[in-house]
């Protein structure tokens, strides 16, 4: 079974995923990354008004094989530029 790494990065800090986890393949790592990105958003609001979340995948030669983002961004359409 192979093994994956989650790298994360909030916009600010990036974590670095020495453990990884084993895991049937490449479909089901990218379901734990998804799973991530919903925690991470709520963990870490924005001070600003955009911010993208994201998870690298890398595989155990540590190839980075999958990039999956999450995008918070707050607008204000009534207000004038």
């Amino acid at each position: 079974m192979p093994r994956f790494f989650f790298d994360t990065y909030d916009g600010q800090f990036l974590a670095h995923d020495d453990q990884g986890q084993e895991l049937d393949d490449l479909e089901a790592a990218k379901a734990v990354a998804q799973e991530e990105l919903p925690q991470m958003a709520s963990d870490e609001l924005p001070d600003g008004d955009h911010r993208v979340f994201m998870v690298s995948v890398r595989d155990e030669a540590g190839q980075v094989v999958m990039r999956v983002a999450l995008t918070l961004s707050v607008e204000y359409p009534s207000r004038a530029p």
